[in-house]
């Protein structure tokens, strides 16, 4: 039989996703069949973990097990993995890296995606739900700073030493969420080093009333937060209001912080905002 010259798939049938937010996007669009090595830090969906066969760190990658995978087509995020991205277009291989860094640029990558798998119909859609949601969050925020609440001052620690405040898209998703970052400047910064507080009095100074943590990799610590030096007097220890939110619900830059992990921040924020509504028909 003549083979036919034109016949073409239409878009990447075997996929490598080197971070979670690719995989878990494939999957919410029922994708997952594409996919043939994923990220060792996925734990998004679950069910990855046992059904894809892991290849990658965030840094690093095992070049000769993907390369056996015989992908068409591998996703991967960043400047910080341009090494692993070129070893693999030497090697022949189709590169997609994404570099969103804000909630638009989150929600650009997740159509693009979509398109490329031939779901842009279904993506658009799951896209249009999440923007639904965020504005409902808006106007549940807005009704309350009607009503008289007061937004809370939010610092985000990315990680303990040092003190690394949180990059953009957490910082956006958390003025959506009824917050305001205390280190608004630092978020525009894309890498963790450019985003150093080397000196904690400075996030004393800034006064927080709430701390959020998400310290990659290992469990956030409360109790070793309030205990810092001269932090007994900051509004989020004094009052208590010191909480983690996972680094696979807020750091991966896809579904899930559009989601799960910008819904835990709001339900912090709106309870804190609900203590300060006035009880007297006075301003709180």
């Amino acid at each position: 039989m003549t083979q036919d010259l034109l016949h073409f798939s239409p878009g990447p049938q075997r996929i490598v996703c080197l971070t979670e937010e690719t995989t878990e996007w494939l999957y919410l669009l029922g994708q997952e069949h594409r996919i043939v090595g994923i990220s060792g830090y996925t734990v998004r969906p679950r069910r990855a973990r046992d059904e894809k066969p892991k290849v990658s760190a965030f840094l690093s990658a095992k070049t000769d097990k993907i390369m056996a995978l015989q992908p068409d087509c591998v996703f991967g995020f960043s400047d910080l993995q341009a090494d692993i991205a070129a070893d693999l277009v030497k090697r022949g291989v189709q590169v997609t890296i994404f570099n969103q860094r804000s909630v638009a640029d989150i929600f650009s990558m997740l159509y693009q995606v979509a398109a490329m798998v031939g779901e842009a119909e279904l993506g658009a859609r799951r896209i249009a739900q999440m923007q639904a949601d965020l504005r409902a969050m808006q106007a549940a925020v807005a009704a309350r700073l009607a009503a008289g609440a007061r937004r809370p001052k939010v610092f985000f620690e990315e990680w303990d030493e040092p003190h690394i405040s949180c990059i953009r898209w957490v910082s956006e998703l958390m003025t959506i969420a009824g917050g305001d970052d205390c280190f608004p400047e630092l978020s525009l910064e894309p890498m963790g080093k450019q985003r150093i507080i080397a000196d904690g009095a400075t996030i004393v100074q800034r006064a927080p009333d709430i701390v959020l943590g998400s310290w990659c990799g290992k469990k956030f610590r409360p109790e070793k937060v309030a205990a810092r030096e001269g932090w007994a007097d900051v509004p989020a220890v004094r009052g208590g209001q010191l909480f983690e939110i996972k680094s696979a619900d807020i750091l991966q830059p896809g579904p899930a912080a559009l989601t799960d992990g910008v819904q835990q921040m709001h339900r912090i924020f709106m309870q804190w905002m609900d203590k300060t509504l006035p009880t007297d028909g006075a301003p709180a």
